[in-house]
């Protein structure tokens, strides 16, 4: 009943908004409660922000010399370039027709502030969980363009990146508490 409700609002709410608002659906996890997949210009805004994020949250942990979180924060931001650079190729391909953001949205600027201020034990328990978040977002928004996106280039990376991920969410979930 409860996801019903839930399909109907987003479907009210999908009908409301301007041509112009279509990803408000996708902003506001609609998309993912229902199984949807995000439109193509969401996929890549999306994508690339959980790239620069990544990348930059790890190179904050390997600042903080904690050796619990090293290999992994080595291993994310290695990963992660390797898909921010797979898709700047496929943007720059001709395939896709879309500009990426340069910089990260509010929400993801604010996570960075916070760990930014926290160091040792506090540091590791906040990175710990913003991985985990981060990587189950990521999972879903990559299952679900690889799935049922638009632009077939995409959906093969998407694809093809995905067992990625959901190995980056494993090791998440097995850092240290």
């Amino acid at each position: 009943m409860k996801k019903r409700k839930m399909a109907i609002l987003g479907l009210a709410l999908c009908m409301s908004v301007p041509a112009m608002a279509q990803s408000i659906p996708e902003k506001a996890g609609i998309n993912s409660l229902m199984g949807v997949a995000p439109r193509t210009a969401d996929f890549v805004q999306i994508a690339t922000i959980s790239d620069m994020f990544e990348i930059q949250s790890s190179e904050l942990a390997l600042q903080n010399h904690d050796p619990a979180l090293t290999g992994f924060a080595t291993r994310m931001i290695e990963d992660h370039k390797k898909t921010s650079a797979a898709l700047q190729d496929l943007l720059h391909s001709g395939n896709v027709q879309l500009a990426p953001p340069t910089a990260l949205d509010e929400s993801h600027q604010d996570m960075l502030d916070k760990l930014k201020s926290l160091h040792g034990r506090d540091f590791a328990l906040q990175y710990r969980s913003d991985q985990i978040t981060a990587h189950q977002d990521a999972v879903s928004l990559f299952r679900r363009y690889g799935e049922g996106g638009e632009n077939a280039s995409l959906k093969t990376w998407a694809s093809n990146t995905l067992p990625t991920l959901e190995n980056h969410l494993q090791a998440a979930r097995a850092l240290p508490q």
